[in-house]
């Protein structure tokens, strides 16, 4: 029924069948520099390897969605399913600004996740376990069966469907979107509330401060002092650009930690931090 409702073919059924498929591994490869980039590429293996013929092309796609990326997997399907309509406009398009693909996902992926850790882990497990935990308190077997039942039927029918609904869908928003103007704002907007995050995630999450006193005529001043009084948080804004230096010469991200980790010990012994 959703083949005729959205229009499909066997093939993109076929390969949203995949793509729902492969969403369930969405936690299970996870690493922390970019989170579910990794399982992000592989759901997206089929996508790329039909649309794209050329081994440049398909390397180009592999990397194109090797960025970070996190949400609920049980609602994320919609995503990839959009992504998978987006890649398929890029191969058909040249004029296409492949950036967007990207944009699109940031900004859809926090929402998603706040939709979908509302839902399902806020509200649907805890009713779940309530039926299931009020069996297995009587000694009934049923209890985590009929739990484990509830949970994740909703559930697997949301990741069913969602790759459905991104990729159906998704054809006739991108169309739309395209003609209007819209994507071209949807990526400077990204771009921009992007690093507006990277500027709080500075200013709270990142520390450095400089523990030198030094004496001028007879009074102790803090180097650390006199650089806030200047400009506040001046350090760790630094810190953020030699990192974000070394990185832009292809240096890997372990490298930088081990260099950090090294300089705040050495630091720490000096005196300096």
């Amino acid at each position: 029924m959703i083949k005729e409702r959205l229009n499909l073919s066997d093939e993109d059924v076929k390969m949203c069948k995949q793509i729902g498929f492969r969403t369930l591994s969405l936690c299970s490869i996870m690493e922390m520099e970019k989170m579910q980039a990794l399982a992000y590429v592989r759901v997206m293996i089929p996508v790329i390897n039909r649309y794209y013929h050329t081994q440049e092309e398909r390397i180009e796609g592999y990397k194109r969605h090797w960025e970070l990326f996190n949400t609920t997997p049980t609602v994320a399907g919609f995503i990839t399913g959009l992504s998978a309509a987006m890649e398929k406009q890029a191969s058909e398009d040249s004029t296409m600004d492949k950036k967007s693909i990207n944009a699109v996902k940031a900004s859809l992926m926090g929402p998603f996740a706040g939709i979908g850790d509302s839902i399902f882990w806020g509200s649907w497990r805890i009713v779940a376990t309530g039926i299931g935990l009020s069996l297995a308190l009587q000694g009934n077997v049923l209890g985590p069966i009929l739990m484990l039942v509830i949970f994740n039927i909703p559930a697997h029918i949301c990741r069913y469907y969602g790759p459905f609904l991104g990729f159906g869908l998704g054809s006739k928003f991108l169309s739309q979107v395209s003609e209007s103007g819209l994507m071209q704002f949807l990526t400077k907007c990204a771009t921009i509330v992007g690093l507006m995050t990277v500027g709080a995630m500075t200013s709270s999450m990142v520390s450095l401060n400089i523990a030198y006193v030094f004496t001028m005529n007879e009074v102790e001043m803090s180097v650390q002092s006199l650089i806030d009084s200047i400009m506040p948080s001046a350090l760790p804004l630094a810190l953020v650009f030699v990192c974000f230096y070394f990185l832009k010469k292809d240096v890997k991200p372990i490298t930088i930690i081990l260099g950090i980790i090294a300089f705040s010990i050495l630091g720490r012994f000096i005196g300096l931090v």
